[in-house]
């Protein structure tokens, strides 16, 4: 119940709502501190403290102090540009056939690239990378090395370096990874600015443009913003023509 009232001040009652709208504003982490019979007990006492002020500044006649006038004039201006965006926008739909069109105009764009999944392990030396290459064909685990010996922050995770678009990576690197089958691991340590690597590629997807049901969706999102933002500089355009600009 909403309207549950748990205190009046003057003729402002106080209830449940208020409370939640309290905790709403200050955000879940303030409001993680008045949980509980107690932490709600402090809500309605901070609530009521704000009321009795609110009735000491009508009685004093703070309401009628230019600042404070000038102030709510400043805060409804600007809450009305807003609003006038918003209902401006707001007025904006797409049709099946709009998104569409938009899917086949922007195909470029929605093309999912070329994909790889990698680990590897990065050492300083050639020598270092050929003794681990030798020790993994005699059967130790790529992962469990790459954890012993690789120097980047992907060893916590046995050298996972996850998935990364083509382009992503220096070209030396991507070159060999690319070269390889998946589940493979390179047979000579590949050199790059950062050290010598060992690959192991573990996917690989080959670029793909989705097919318009798989993200239909997401394109009329897409869609939808690229309409806004037209009648949007459209009616910008229009009130530009109709009222005198005068920049200084």
């Amino acid at each position: 119940m909403d309207k549950k009232v748990f205190a009046v001040v003057g003729d402002k009652e106080i209830t449940k709502r208020d409370v939640e709208e309290f905790l709403h504003n200050i955000g879940p982490q303030n409001a993680a501190q008045f949980q509980g019979e107690e932490g709600n007990k402090r809500v309605v006492d901070e609530l009521v403290n704000h009321e009795l002020m609110f009735l000491d500044a009508k009685e004093n006649g703070l309401d009628q102090d230019d600042i404070y006038i000038k102030e709510v004039k400043r805060m409804q201006d600007n809450l009305l540009k807003q609003y006038a965006i918003q209902k401006l926008l707001s007025d904006v739909k797409v049709d099946d056939q709009e998104v569409k069109d938009f899917y086949e105009k922007n195909k470029s764009f929605i093309a999912q690239p070329e994909k790889m999944r990698a680990s590897h392990i990065l050492v300083e030396t050639e020598e270092k990378a050929k003794e681990i290459i030798k020790s993994i064909e005699d059967g130790a685990s790529f992962e469990e090395k790459a954890k012993e010996f690789s120097t980047c922050p992907s060893k916590e995770n046995g050298g996972d370096l996850g998935e990364f678009p083509k382009g992503s990576m220096v070209p030396e690197f991507e070159a060999a990874a690319s070269s390889m089958e998946i589940g493979e691991i390179s047979k000579e340590p590949v050199k790059t600015q950062f050290g010598y690597h060992l690959i192991k590629l573990v996917d690989k997807k080959e670029a793909y443009t989705p097919d318009f049901e798989e993200v239909k969706d997401q394109v009329k999102e897409q869609a939808l913003l690229a309409k806004q933002e037209k009648v949007y500089f459209e009616k910008l355009n229009e009130l530009k023509e109709k009222y005198d600009i005068d920049y200084k």
